[in-house]
């Protein structure tokens, strides 16, 4: 089972694959060390190597070695061990400092073979005569999902007791919905209950709700020029100043309603940007989706409650996780349609299941959602998650409602299955060639330059 607390992890931007999985690879692999090294080197593969400049990787990198965590980590803090990695060459590792040179230590691979993942990481630490203590192969394989290189695809097993609803397929989970009478929000909770009481559940629900509405909230007051060189300024808060405009004038636009909910994506993305807290949902480069949705539901649906919001991240998390599970939620693998494509998808789900749609209703706005994205490209510009990147949650997350409607106006009845969708998004990203797929060598990147 993939948990609704894996899908939806509490980060730090700008990117899940970039910048989340690789402080935890790192921060894991110090872990591992039985003695204390006097030097690590890093190399960067694939993506990574391409991209990783304009992600923070090299940043994350340093994070996770000073074993601080994406969830926790204090922007006072990542300041200090940055400055003294890139200023005084050192970084604090264990019970004292090894000698780190951000230039020397972390080599950004563009020729080297990625055999297992687009996003793969080289970590070796050396003792005082310069022996390999220990040297690890890792891959970031999307929202923030780190392994080993030789674990990735493979089984894992937990020992934990089987869970009451095990689908891994859209078939498998209108099926067991079906036979059971429980919409999928319900058997999420049951499979959730038998990991976490159900107090802790709804706890970390609510936390994970409060960041999303939190980042919305901070990215509308945010000002200035993004991070990166591009000069891209920030403009959610100049949105909501115009869109107040036009209702005090008595003149609103007569699609007021969407224009409020781009604002909702384009606030969280302007935030990933520029390095906030965000939650991944189910990456930082699709993370405005999701929270855009969620917030119309809470503040233009009617009879929105809590309980709700809950129910749509539950049903939200199962739809993500039938495509991890089946294809891949990267955007080194699968392209754009792997990011805003599924949080497109799981957003239409949760919204069809907090207005009271059925479970048929359900996988239809989940298939809805995705179909519409097949084939996009990620083609970050500059390799920074801006330009496109920032309106395309927006344009998502206007989708994800329209799929929410025409399911609920229909009966779940419909010809293409979610299951046939997922399966059409990874073949799709497997013939896509890897210039569209986040390195930045294809695409908007090349030709922004002549546009």
């Amino acid at each position: 089972m993939i948990s609704v607390f894996e899908l939806f992890k509490i980060g730090i931007g700008p990117s899940s694959s970039h910048t989340v999985g690789p402080m935890k690879a790192a921060a894991a692999f110090v872990e591992a060390l039985t003695e204390e090294p006097v030097r690590i080197a890093v190399r960067l593969l694939g993506s990574l190597a391409w991209t990783g400049r304009g992600h923070a990787t090299d940043t994350a990198i340093m994070l996770g070695l000073a074993r601080e965590r994406p969830d926790s980590v204090q922007a006072s803090d990542a300041r200090r061990i940055i400055d003294d990695a890139r200023g005084a060459h050192r970084l604090p590792l264990g019970r004292g400092w090894i000698d780190f040179d951000p230039v020397r230590d972390i080599v950004f691979d563009t020729e080297a073979e990625t055999p297992v993942h687009a996003n793969t990481m080289v970590f070796t630490a050396f003792d005082a005569n310069g022996a390999i203590l220990l040297s690890e192969r890792w891959c970031s394989v999307g929202g923030g999902f780190v392994a080993r290189e030789q674990e990735v695809g493979a089984p894992i097993e937990d020992g934990a007791a089987p869970l009451p609803f095990p689908f891994t397929t859209g078939a498998e989970m209108l099926r067991m919905g079906e036979a059971s009478g429980l919409s999928v929000a319900a058997m999420m909770w049951e499979n959730e209950r038998a990991l976490l009481p159900q107090a802790e559940i709804e706890r970390r629900l609510d936390a994970i709700i409060a960041v999303m509405m939190d980042c919305i909230d901070r990215g509308i007051a945010g000002e200035g020029e993004l991070p990166g060189g591009l000069k891209v300024r920030r403009r959610a808060r100049a949105l909501l100043g115009r869109m107040d405009a036009a209702a005090r004038s008595n003149t609103p636009l007569p699609h007021g309603l969407l224009d409020r909910v781009s604002l909702y994506a384009i606030a969280v993305n302007e935030e990933n940007a520029a390095g906030g807290r965000v939650v991944t949902a189910p990456t930082n480069g699709a993370a405005g989706v999701v929270p855009a949705v969620l917030r119309h539901y809470r503040d233009h649906c009617p009879d929105a409650r809590i309980e709700g919001m809950r129910d749509f991240l539950m049903t939200a998390a199962a739809i993500g996780a039938l495509f991890k599970i089946n294809a891949s939620i990267s955007g080194a693998e699968m392209g754009c349609q792997g990011e805003v494509g599924v949080a497109c998808s799981m957003a239409a789900a949760g919204l069809t299941a907090a207005l009271g749609g059925s479970i048929a209703q359900v996988e239809n706005a989940a298939e809805i959602g995705m179909e519409h994205h097949l084939g996009m490209t990620c083609d970050p510009v500059a390799g920074l998650v801006q330009i496109p990147c920032i309106e395309r949650n927006a344009f998502g997350a206007i989708k994800a409602i329209n799929a929410a409607s025409l399911s609920l106006h229909g009966d779940g009845t419909h010809r293409v299955s979610l299951d046939q969708v997922i399966a059409t998004m990874r073949q799709t990203g497997m013939d896509m060639q890897s210039k569209y797929k986040e390195t930045s060598l294809g695409g908007l990147a090349v030709n922004f330059t002549e546009c």
